[in-house]
């Protein structure tokens, strides 16, 4: 790492704006009870559903001085290496639902898959990703015998975009960053007469990426049941990292509701190249702000600009703190989780997945402390990850893993 790169390891801030008590009138009720199991019900009518796992890291928990440290592992979600699918595919669903007249606790998948070419024609589906929101849909719509067109912004990981053209996806990479590609992706949806299917929200544009939304809740519902599982009734602390913001404020807006007064505190971790939340948390007027740049960074499933009008809200409300962190954070989280302290599971995470773990081993250090009684985490603390990818980029995951790569400088 170049002398330059040492600045801004980690950039903290509480959360001014949290709402004190959680009440049936501000509970996120897109993401209840009720609506978390319809999203649940579909995705176990899959033929190969499965619920993900969920691992105790006991060892790491010692040496970090937690009393539990469990990670959900999304990297074997339908073999795709990622959590995404669950979104695009009920997104999907909802969608064909709405022009049948019928409500997604009607169908299942089968049902969706017979009935989708009557229903949407020859009409694309189409998307801009950084590669695992693409590869969903994309799997999601040949599922159906449909048609994807998938946008990529520049520089994206040339086997993210080889996983999307493995499913007969059409997928283009473009000059442009992520905000830019997604731009890019609605006027080629107007031109060509395609369905938009798109992980984050604009003025005008909300039903869709709510679903999306509401299907990632599944992997919160099944964390829930494996909690219980092994007796803990809920998490005391959850990292969740943010791009949009759209799978944070789902598993938080479900935790708000499931938990209601007793839910988890929640640290939300973006990458300082994309640090739109925490910008917006920054400017403390209530608002959402976007950031500009290239936005050029290792955790690409987080390198937005733009908080999602949905997910803001939630976030803004419901987290007790904001981390902007640099990409040698992300590394450490890899690195660490690719070896595991003693007899540990070893998780294999790309680098999105990664960012919370690798935060929270730093918070853990002795320079932390008035953060860490800030936030409560000590011995008594039961901390929830989701490991939301796998390997998705093998070149720089071998690179980061044998080579060291984005190493955290000597103080």
């Amino acid at each position: 790492m170049e002398e330059n790169e040492q600045l801004d390891m980690m950039n903290l801030l509480l959360n001014e704006k949290r709402v004190p008590e959680i009440t049936r009138e501000n509970r996120p009720k897109m993401f209840s009870r009720k609506e978390a199991n319809k999203a649940r019900r579909f995705h176990m009518s899959f033929d190969n559903y499965e619920a993900t796992p969920l691992y105790s890291l006991d060892h790491l928990a010692k040496t970090l001085g937690v009393k539990k440290i469990f990670i959900k592992d999304e990297s074997s979600r339908f073999d795709l290496n990622a959590f995404k699918v669950l979104g695009g595919t009920y997104a999907i669903t909802r969608l064909i639902c709405e022009k049948m007249g019928k409500d997604v606790s009607e169908v299942n998948f089968k049902y969706i898959r017979e009935h989708a070419a009557e229903e949407v024609g020859n009409a694309p589906f189409v998307t801009a990703t950084d590669g695992n929101h693409g590869r969903g849909i994309a799997w999601a719509v040949h599922e159906l015998g449909q048609k994807a067109i998938v946008y990529l912004p520049m520089n994206s990981a040339k086997r993210r975009v080889e996983a999307i053209r493995e499913t007969g996806a059409e997928a283009i990479v473009t000059d442009l960053n992520y905000d830019g590609t997604v731009l890019l992706a609605i006027e080629k949806a107007k031109e060509v007469g395609g369905y938009m299917v798109q992980d984050t929200a604009w003025e005008g544009y909300t039903e869709v990426p709510t679903w999306i939304m509401q299907g990632y809740t599944t992997m919160g519902m099944e964390v829930i049941d494996q909690l219980a599982l092994q007796g803990y009734d809920a998490p005391t602390h959850v990292f969740l990292q943010a791009g949009v913001g759209g799978m944070a404020a789902a598993i938080l807006g479900l935790f708000v509701n499931i938990y209601k007064n007793k839910y988890p505190k929640a640290i939300i971790v973006e990458p300082n190249a994309a640090n739109c939340i925490y910008n917006s948390a920054e400017v403390n007027d209530g608002e959402a702000h976007p950031i500009d740049g290239d936005l050029q960074t290792i955790m690409v499933g987080l390198a937005c600009g733009v908080p999602s009008p949905i997910a803001w809200p939630i976030i803004r409300d419901f987290s007790t703190m904001f981390v902007s962190c640099n990409d040698a954070v992300a590394a450490r989280g890899v690195r660490i989780l690719a070896n595991p302290a003693r007899r540990d599971p070893k998780v294999v995470s790309g680098e999105s997945g990664a960012a919370g773990i690798g935060a929270f081993s730093l918070l853990m250090g002795d320079e932390f402390k008035e953060v860490k009684e800030a936030l409560g985490l000590n011995e008594d603390s039961v901390v929830l990850f989701f490991n939301t990818e796998g390997d998705t980029d093998p070149v720089n995951y071998g690179e980061i893993i044998w080579n060291g790569k984005y190493r955290i400088p000597n103080q």
